[in-house]
């Protein structure tokens, strides 16, 4: 393990999603913690580490490979749409929906974010942070109607103006323009964001201790959307991106963030529209265990 960068990384957060898992189960971490802390998380720490990855002196290149990562997250996306349309079609809909929803979106944000800043430091959060506004704009338009039956309209204005977007914005003014923040400033948003890691693997912990974990292995359709999550979404990516001549620390930036488990969201939209919940936990739980071993061999295949 001591060779291998990623499987060290890797297992880092899964110790500290331990902690998260022992400190729900004494309660420490109830589900109002949980809450806040998830409040923190999008409102405080993880704008400030975006804003902070922004801190470079504008270079072309960057701003060709962030284009590139931009249309990239929008072909990734669209494409687990249209294939969840053709795997999931005879499916019902408290069990479509939820499979559909893991299948487009990854836990890119709470796991991405800890995991590219390990690897390859802030030019990873950089590209990472493109990748995640795309994500955002999705999961509160199409993600919302998918789990709506079509029924509610998300407004435009609330997929575009939310924390995470805000904040790639405010970076990208600062790189554009090579804006020099005051050092005390920086440092704050530095100390602040680092905090991301390990609120977020403590709130995935948390999540997964309140799952039974002898239901987490049962059931087909648990396998079936977190072999797609894990395996073969990050296979297609690679082979994108390889026949599209990728630079290699982008290919990897990009496969990592397509390798990532299932959105911590599908539990809480699944919740509030009343799809099937049990299932959408299931698929979370058993897809976070499960990337323990899968983002490290995906990472030693590329």
């Amino acid at each position: 393990m001591g060779n291998n960068p990623v499987v060290e990384q890797v297992f880092v957060l899964f110790l500290t999603m331990i902690v998260g898992m022992i400190a729900a189960k004494q309660n420490i971490i109830d589900d109002h913690a949980r809450k806040k802390l998830s409040e923190l998380l999008l409102y405080i720490t993880s704008p400030f580490l975006v804003i902070s990855s922004f801190n470079f002196k504008f270079s072309s290149d960057m701003l060709v490979n962030a284009g590139i990562v931009f249309a990239f997250s929008i072909a990734t996306h669209l494409f687990a749409v249209f294939l969840g349309k053709l795997l999931f079609a005879k499916y019902p809909y408290e069990k479509q929906s939820v499979l559909k929803f893991i299948l487009v979106f990854s836990n890119c944000g709470f796991m991405g974010f800890p995991v590219l800043e390990g690897l390859f430091g802030k030019t990873g959060v950089f590209y990472g942070s493109i990748y995640v506004a795309v994500f955002n704009i999705f999961i509160w338009t199409y993600g919302v109607m998918l789990f709506s039956k079509g029924s509610r309209q998300s407004s435009v204005i609330k997929a575009l103006i939310n924390p995470g977007i805000v904040s790639v914005v405010i970076g990208l003014f600062i790189f554009l323009f090579s804006i020099e923040l005051p050092k005390p400033l920086l440092q704050t948003l530095d100390m602040v964001g680092s905090m991301t890691s390990p609120i977020s693997m403590l709130i995935i912990g948390a999540i997964l201790a309140n799952t039974n974990l002898k239901d987490v292995f049962t059931g087909f359709e648990v396998y079936y959307g977190t072999v797609l999550r894990l395996i073969i979404m990050p296979l297609i990516a690679i082979l994108a991106l390889t026949l599209m001549g990728t630079d290699r620390e982008l290919l990897r930036i990009c496969v990592v963030l397509v390798a990532m488990p299932a959105a911590a969201n599908t539990v809480i939209f699944a919740e509030k529209y009343e799809a099937n919940s049990l299932l959408a936990s299931r698929c979370v739980a058993l897809s976070t265990i499960l990337s323990i071993v899968t983002i490290p061999l995906i990472m030693m295949f590329i």
